[in-house]
Parts: structure tokens; C-alpha cells; sequence
């Protein structure tokens, strides 16, 4: 990796692919990444990616349908902040913790919220850009067995974002699918964000942005991406959720550690 690639420079650079952004109006208004990080750098992720054992299961909603009849999770995750990846080799966290200080970075935010106007204002109308935002960003990776069925994100969540991190196009088609619905209720395939490295999409959360993924077959090792989700924060009650939401990951985080240890 180059040296000269500081936390600021590195922000700009996502936040000027995010500017650049293709619009995609089908189903609904979303956004497709090209080279979301400088090649050099996502290579440095790569190559630094986390061992297995550091990863812990999803919780809550996003564990239901995600356990092979072993037992064995299919979707794990590592929350990217300092407090979280703390425990990972020097060499690694140095990467990992950069990855969550741009990503959770004000440019960052700003940039997805001028260029997912679209979508914002159709759910917040006129002033979404007074809504406040809070970025949880998480290294997840699924293995065989994985799949996400026909859903709507949940409006606790303001937007949605998934960076893939693949090393070759060998599966590109394990990417997200974007369903329309119809009146009858019936929900067709619209679209799919192929799984093609240092790319994404991104879309403004509202109760019609259905998408899924087919699962994950053998033929894959693993599917490795960023789910950066910004929480609307606005409201006491918001506010404190969305914090008390880290407070408790961490703690459940250190309580691994020391059963490992």
C-alpha cells in the first residue's frame, strides 16, 4: 500500500466515487460504485482480510435463515470500529481501522446523501438533509449456504449501503437482487448489482426498496462486503438506540474475546 494514502486522501477518494456514482431508477432510485477505493488500497484489504475466528455470528433479524443444518453461521461480521477490531494483528487493524474511519467520516455521509436525494426526499420529503444520519459499518462474510430472501430493510435504518470485496469476477452473479412490486403483490426481479470487486450500491431505505440474494452455492468460498447502514437519527429515543446499539455490541464482542483467550 502506499504511504501516501493518509485517512483524509483515502476519504476523499470514496467520497468522490460516490459522486460519480451511476443512477440506476429500476425498481427504485439507487446508486452502482465503480473502484469505490483506490485499487492499491483494496488490495491491501484483501490481502489483510480477517481469519475466520475473528468474525462472530449476526444477530437478530439478520441470523434468521442463516444457519446450515450443522449449526455452523452463514453470515458473520466484524463491526468496524476501533473498539471492536482492536484484537486483530497490528498489520491487520492498521488497514481495518482505516476502512471504518472513512467510512464512518462526515465526507462520506454527505456525498450518498446529496446524491441519494431521489430517494431521501420521497420518504423524508423537502428536508431530508436536516435528517441525521448514523453510520455502523461492518466487514461481513457469508459462506455456502447463505441467502437473504425478499425483504424491505427496516425504516429504523435511513440508508443502505454494500461495498463488495471480492478478488475476481468468477461470482459475479451472488450479487443483490432488486425486486419491483407489482399490485397484484407479486414481487419480480428487476435488476442485480453484480458481485464484481471494489464495487456497490446504495439506496435510500423506504417500505418498497425490496431486494434479496440468491444463495450462496459451493462452488464459493466466501462472500465478502461492507454493509455500511446509516440509522436515522433524530429523537432522544433514536439517538440513544443507536449508541446503546455499540455499547452492547462491544461488550458482547469483549465477552467473546476473553472465552477465546
Amino acid at each position: 500500500m502506499e504511504q501516501s494514502w493518509s485517512v483524509n486522501d483515502l476519504t476523499e477518494f470514496v467520497a468522490e466515487s460516490v459522486r460519480n456514482a451511476r443512477e440506476g431508477g429500476v425498481p427504485f432510485y439507487h446508486l452502482e460504485f465503480d473502484r469505490v477505493f483506490p485499487s492499491d488500497f483494496y488490495a491491501e484489504m484483501l490481502r489483510t482480510m480477517p481469519d475466520e475466528n475473528d468474525y462472530r455470528p449476526m444477530s437478530g433479524k439478520s441470523k434468521v435463515g442463516s444457519s446450515r443444518p450443522d449449526g455452523k453461521p452463514t453470515r458473520t461480521k466484524i463491526d468496524l470500529f476501533p473498539e471492536y477490531i482492536r484484537h486483530l494483528p497490528p498489520e491487520k487493524f492498521v488497514v481495518w481501522d482505516v476502512v471504518g474511519r472513512v467510512l464512518r467520516s462526515d465526507e462520506v455521509k454527505a456525498a450518498l446523501i446529496q446524491h441519494l436525494a431521489p430517494g431521501l426526499k420521497r420518504r423524508f420529503g423537502e428536508n431530508f438533509a436536516s435528517v441525521g444520519m448514523y453510520p455502523v459499518p461492518i466487514l461481513t462474510r457469508d459462506i455456502p449456504g447463505y441467502r437473504v430472501f425478499k425483504h424491505t430493510d427496516s425504516l429504523w435504518k435511513g440508508i443502505t449501503v454494500q461495498l463488495y470485496l471480492p478478488s475476481d469476477n468468477s461470482h459475479t452473479h451472488i450479487g443483490t437482487i432488486f425486486h419491483e412490486e407489482l399490485p397484484d403483490g407479486s414481487k419480480p426481479k428487476r435488476t442485480q448489482m453484480p458481485f464484481a470487486p471494489n464495487t456497490g450500491y446504495a439506496f435510500a431505505v423506504w417500505n418498497d426498496t425490496w431486494h434479496s440474494a440468491k444463495p450462496v452455492g459451493p462452488e464459493v468460498k466466501t462472500r465478502d462486503s461492507i454493509l455500511l447502514t446509516y440509522f436515522v437519527d433524530r429523537g432522544i429515543w433514536r439517538t440513544l438506540r443507536n449508541r446503546g446499539r455499540r455499547v452492547g455490541n462491544f461488550l458482547l464482542n469483549e465477552l467473546r474475546s476473553l472465552k477465546r483467550s
